[in-house]
């Protein structure tokens, strides 16, 4: 029942939003008890204040319940007792040294919700109202129409650098602080206040199988700070060409990711940047409503409205970026120039700051369309390549991180398109003097795709002088024959990086390690660069 898939062809994803709106009246979409109608009645998700508290002072609850565009009552809650949270993600505040937020999921609307947290797990007397976020799919849409699904945040500012945390999460009826629920208790850590070695994963393209699954216990075993999600998270829109007419989409495929990732996902903050995929048309004119309804992310980047997934952080002597390519993507050009420039603008500002901080050695990006990648399938999008490569260049990205392509790939050493040095397995890159090192790590659990060359990993080195492959531009797919592919795997991965900080003037290092579901490392290299 959404846009007819010939006139939906022709229209951008706000012009489906409109016609949506005008389709449905509020009357066939209300159901009994309360509900959020994103798609024809609120434009855009925007969230209620947010919970904040001091601790260990308590901050103001927000309103328990937030809803689009509509006035029904709350809903009816069932005896909470019966009800256990579940899908519990962190993320990071504007600043990791002292803030964070914790996510979570109930399957039915619940009365009072809160978070309990305290600095032993005895002791979680500080108890912060939550705030909820509502998220209806209308009837007749997809396998999911007709349900609604209820998010939870609260937001912590004022913690403490350095210092691990316990909380809980419940609601009235289900208290954490029981003695029979502290096995539902969970730990964060906040950053350090000063330079000190960590180490953070990151991959794309998940979805909800076993191979994500298994990723996700190789992933929790880095001991990672925190976790980078290139885009394409959970495939509630199998799609991902950000339509309506996609009649596979079901929402509730997000209940099942959230409950897939919990095990990592409740102690390491989980930092999402959003692809094709995640374009959702039913809720939001830019699809990015029920994103916005489930996560909670720094609120610093250059659009909120427009470009939730879009935001900075600095963690140790690291500064990340998190892009959004849909935004300048030729291939699937759903949202293509929905910043209208600004976003372009906001990451050469963020570079800029970054690489004339004192208190930064490095700078990570990470987004979803490939930059550089020969895959068979999406290869590389010259969206990326013409705004944003010469800015990584200008100011020496140190590493970039992309999914979209379901498989591994490294590049070597480039600048201006060409390889500037090549970069074997075990090499070492100076982005100061050398360019930028991209990697593509899409092989997180969804179907694996292909490569036109063979596979070259470690102590599988299969060295390819040229491989044939294609860049998607305005004007379609262009052919290219390129040399720098230097590391191919096809099969599930996810990659390590190693910080290591050192004294200023001194040598300091990324050690990054492609790490596959087996657990063998099929690639690893070093980036190098002065510290400030």
């Amino acid at each position: 029942m959404g846009v007819p898939e010939k006139l939906a062809a022709r229209m951008s994803m706000a012009e489906q939003h409109e016609y949506l709106r005008a389709r449905f009246s509020r009357r066939t979409m209300i159901r009994g008890g309360a509900v959020t109608l994103g798609a024809v009645a609120g434009g855009a998700f925007v969230p209620g204040a947010t919970a904040r508290a001091a601790v260990p002072a308590l901050g103001a609850p927000p309103t328990p319940f937030r809803q689009w565009g509509s006035t029904a009552s709350a809903p009816a809650a069932v005896d909470g007792s019966l009800v256990a949270p579940f899908g519990r993600h962190l993320a990071w505040g504007n600043d990791p040294r002292t803030e964070i937020t914790v996510s979570w999921q109930v399957p039915v609307a619940v009365k009072k919700p809160f978070i309990r947290i305290g600095a032993h797990p005895w002791d979680l007397s500080r108890k912060i109202e939550a705030e909820v976020r509502t998220l209806y799919t209308p009837a007749g849409v997809g396998a999911s129409g007709d349900h609604t699904q209820y998010y939870l945040h609260a937001k912590l500012t004022h913690l403490r650098p350095g210092r691990t945390y316990y909380y809980g999460v419940g609601h009235q009826g289900f208290d954490p602080a029981a003695p029979h629920l502290l096995g539902t208790v969970g730990t964060f850590t906040t950053a350090p206040a000063h330079k000190a070695p960590f180490t953070f994963t990151a991959f794309g393209d998940e979805g909800v199988g076993y191979h994500g699954l298994a990723n996700n216990s190789l992933l929790l075993g880095q001991n990672p700070a925190f976790h980078l999600h290139a885009g394409d998270i959970a495939y509630a829109d199998p799609s991902g060409a950000g339509k309506t007419s996609d009649a596979g989409f079901d929402s509730r495929t997000w209940d099942s990711f959230l409950a897939q990732t919990e095990s990592v996902a409740k102690q390491v903050p989980w930092m999402p940047a959003y692809g094709n995929h995640d374009m959702e048309a039913w809720y939001s004119p830019n699809g990015y409503g029920g994103e916005e309804a489930r996560w909670n992310l720094p609120d610093n980047g250059p659009d909120k409205k427009n470009l939730p997934g879009v935001y900075s952080f600095v963690y140790g002597n690291t500064a990340v970026i998190s892009l959004d390519a849909n935004d300048v993507s030729f291939e699937i050009p759903a949202n293509l120039g929905i910043s209208g420039g600004t976003q372009t603008k906001w990451l050469e500002g963020q570079l800029k700051k970054f690489r004339a901080s004192k208190d930064v050695d490095f700078i990570v990006v990470f987004f979803h369309h490939c930059a550089y990648c020969t895959s068979t399938a999406h290869a590389s999008e010259g969206g990326v390549r013409q705004e944003w490569v010469p800015l990584f260049e200008k100011y020496t990205v140190d590493l970039v991180i992309n999914g979209h392509n379901h498989q591994y790939e490294r590049t070597d050493v480039i600048k201006a398109g060409r390889v500037s040095k090549e970069l074997p397995i075990g090499g070492t890159a100076y982005p100061e003097t050398d360019g930028v090192v991209y990697v593509t790590a899409g092989a997180a659990g969804r179907s694996l795709y292909a490569f036109s060359a063979p596979d070259s990993y470690e102590g599988h080195e299969h060295k390819t002088d040229s491989v044939a492959s294609f860049v998607n531009t305005k004007d379609g797919k262009v052919d290219e024959t390129v040399a720098w592919s230097r590391v191919r795997y096809l099969n599930y991965s996810f990659l390590r990086v190693d910080v290591t900080p050192a004294p200023r003037g001194r040598q300091t290092t990324l050690k990054v390690s492609g790490i596959a579901e087996t657990g063998n490392r099929i690639d690893h290299f070093t980036v190098s660069r002065k510290a400030q």
